[in-house]
């Protein structure tokens, strides 16, 4: 394990989503003193709801100007817009919908309602992170990717055995026939999101211990997607006792 590379241990899931939030919002804080505007990547299941409900729910959100925070998602299920499936849906209801921001700072994936079919909507999404490209990469400089694990490994919409984490020629994939329902989703493929400067993972409970276990130790991507991925600048860990059961010792960065 490198020293860019972080596992940070909880008592418990309510203390696990505050700290990822109070440290988000100390961090956001700090990337908005050093530059115009900021590009967050959220991500849906119960804990990625939880923090940002955390951050709703602080004083220290008034102190940030969230109309130069842009938000993406790293993949979405293909249900109609505003479906309570929808990762999206989720991040609106927990905070974004109280922050008034900008339509322009709001990202989300295309709907299956929305009149196209799952491999345009790709190109329709791979567009819009074209559009927001610097540095002569197809996508915007992500300064914050945040991502669950599944027990089985899987990342975004990457999962275990499956092309879509082999992917390198696309920024966005369709993915059909998914392991876990709904059958169809979209998501960033591996090089946009090790294209984040910080890669927060932020998982809980002993169903995730295997997979982030076997992820520290050096598992192959293929075989546990979340091994592939890593920050340009930082990958963090942010994990609840439960999840750490199988995290050898010496690789837990002290917290408390």
């Amino acid at each position: 394990m490198t020293n860019d590379r972080r596992v940070l241990v909880h008592p418990d899931k309510p203390a696990l989503a505050a700290a990822v939030a109070a440290r988000f919002m100390t961090k956001l804080l700090d990337i908005l003193d050093e530059q115009a505007v900021a590009h967050i990547v959220l991500t849906g299941g119960s804990m990625g709801g939880a923090v940002l409900a955390a951050v709703a729910s602080s004083p220290a959100r008034t102190s940030i100007d969230w109309t130069r925070v842009h938000f993406w998602w790293g993949d979405e299920r293909w249900v109609p817009e505003r479906d309570a499936e929808r990762n999206d849906t989720q991040s609106f209801e927990a905070l974004l919908d109280a922050l008034e921001l900008p339509d322009g700072n709001v990202h989300p994936f295309p709907a299956s309602d929305a009149g196209l079919d799952l491999d345009v909507a790709a190109e329709v999404y791979a567009a819009e992170l074209a559009a927001h490209g610097v540095d002569g990469q197809p996508y915007p400089i992500f300064d914050i990717t945040f991502l669950g694990v599944g027990p089985d490994g899987h990342i975004a919409s990457l999962f275990p055995h499956r092309s879509g984490i082999q992917v390198t020629d696309r920024t966005v994939i369709a993915v059909r026939n998914s392991p876990k329902p709904p059958p169809e989703r979209l998501s960033l493929t591996r090089p946009v999101l090790n294209s984040s400067q910080r890669v927060w993972f932020v998982l809980a409970g002993a169903d995730k211990a295997s997979a982030l276990g076997l992820a520290l130790a050096g598992a192959s991507r293929d075989e546990v997607p979340v091994a592939g991925i890593k920050g340009r600048r930082r990958t963090v860990f942010f994990v609840d006792r439960e999840a750490a059961a199988e995290v050898p010792e010496q690789l837990i960065a002290p917290e408390y």
